[in-house]
C-alpha cells in the first residue's frame, strides 16, 4: 500500500536563509562604506577643480584690468567666471554660489582692489584639511586662512600649509569650517 501522506518537501531551511541574509548584509555594509568613501573623494576632487577654475577665470577676466574692482559673486556670474555647476538651478543672478560640498563660495576684491579672495564655506574637517594643505602654487597666492576662528593667515613663506597644521585648524564639527585664499 502506498503512503498517500508522504512528505516530500524541497527548499531551504531557515538556518540557510539566515546565512544568506547575513552574507548579503555584510556585503551591503561594505558596499555602502566604499560608496561613501568614493563620494567624499569625488566631492574633494570637484571642489579642487572648482577652486582652480574660479582662479583661472578671475585671472583671465581681469588680465587687462588695473584692479579687481567690482569682483563680486553677482558680477562673477554675469562674467561667466563661476562654473555652471556651482549655480543652484532656477535661481537668478546674484544668488549664492555653492561649492561641491554645498557650502557658499564668496568672491571679493580686497586691499584697495589690488587683491581678491575666494572663500569656501561649509567644509567638513577632512575636506577642510585637504583643501587647506593643498599646494595651490605660489603664483600670486598671498595667504590662506583656515576657518573664521583661525587667528593666523598663512603667508607664502609657509605655504603649502602642513597637513598636521591644517587638521588642527579645521577643528570645527560638521560642515562649519571655511578656507579663504587671497591672491594678487
Amino acid at each position: 500500500m502506498k503512503n498517500l501522506f508522504k512528505n516530500e518537501q524541497s527548499g531551504r531551511s531557515m538556518v540557510e536563509m539566515l546565512g544568506v541574509l547575513a552574507i548579503i548584509g555584510v556585503l551591503s555594509v561594505g558596499g555602502i562604506s566604499g560608496y561613501s568613501k568614493a563620494m567624499a573623494k569625488y566631492k574633494l576632487t570637484k571642489a579642487q577643480d572648482q577652486m582652480a577654475m574660479i582662479l583661472i577665470n578671475i585671472r583671465t577676466a581681469f588680465a587687462s584690468a588695473p584692479s579687481y574692482n567690482g569682483l563680486t559673486n553677482k558680477n562673477a556670474v554675469l562674467m561667466n567666471i563661476i562654473p555652471g555647476d556651482m549655480l543652484p538651478s532656477g535661481i537668478g543672478v546674484g544668488s549664492t554660489v555653492k561649492n561641491a560640498f554645498g557650502g557658499n563660495v564668496t568672491l571679493a576684491a580686497t586691499n584697495n582692489n589690488t587683491q581678491f579672495t575666494i572663500k569656501f564655506d561649509g567644509l567638513g574637517k577632512e575636506a577642510c584639511a585637504s583643501l587647506g594643505s593643498s599646494d595651490w602654487g605660489s603664483d600670486g597666492l598671498v595667504s590662506v586662512k583656515i576657518s573664521d576662528a583661525a587667528a593666523q593667515a598663512y603667508g607664502t613663506d609657509v605655504l603649502p600649509i602642513p597637513p598636521t597644521t591644517a587638521i588642527t585648524q579645521c577643528s570645527k564639527a560638521g560642515a562649519a569650517n571655511s578656507i579663504t585664499w587671497t591672491y594678487y
